[in-house]
């Protein structure tokens, strides 16, 4: 039987963070919001057989955003009007962020899961490399890729 108090408690103290991770991952609050909805029905799925909960829906998380990047999606189709008045969320109107998640979206979904998960999540690479399955190496290498890519966006954009 699931302990449910103690997951949402656990929601509740990590789904913000977890959100905006997510955002980062995805460039978008909307694709964001189902990503952890993803995390978060994994999560208490094994809830009672996981240690570390807030590392399995990190993982979960990122695992979920690279496969839906590798995969074809033809369910849902863009149109010229949007059914709904989207809600505004704390980040709109905040240029900076919009910046960020701008440059993230340029980089490949590895090289965002790194960076989203060295410096947002604030992980060492040891972590960061266990999170997503591979070694330390491939983390610094990665990161180091990223971040050069990060820097000539920046300089390319006049953004000091």
């Amino acid at each position: 039987m699931r302990d449910e108090p103690a997951f949402r408690a656990f929601v509740e103290a990590n789904g913000a963070t977890l959100l905006h991770a997510a955002r980062l991952l995805t460039g978008d609050h909307y694709r964001g919001e189902d990503l952890v909805q993803t995390a978060l029905t994994r999560v208490y799925l094994k809830w009672d057989r996981i240690d570390a909960p807030l590392a399995y829906a990190r993982k979960a998380m990122v695992t979920a955003h690279i496969d839906s990047t590798r995969r074809k999606w033809w369910g849902e189709r863009p149109t010229e009007t949007l059914p709904e008045v989207p809600v505004a969320d704390s980040t709109t109107g905040t240029d900076e962020r919009d910046e960020l998640r701008r440059l993230l979206t340029g980089l490949s979904p590895k090289e965002r899961a790194v960076i989203v998960l060295r410096y947002y999540c604030d992980l060492p690479e040891q972590e960061t490399a266990e999170t997503l399955g591979m070694p330390v190496g491939t983390v610094k290498s990665t990161c180091s890729r990223a971040l050069a890519r990060l820097r000539v966006e920046l300089s390319v954009g006049g953004t000091p």
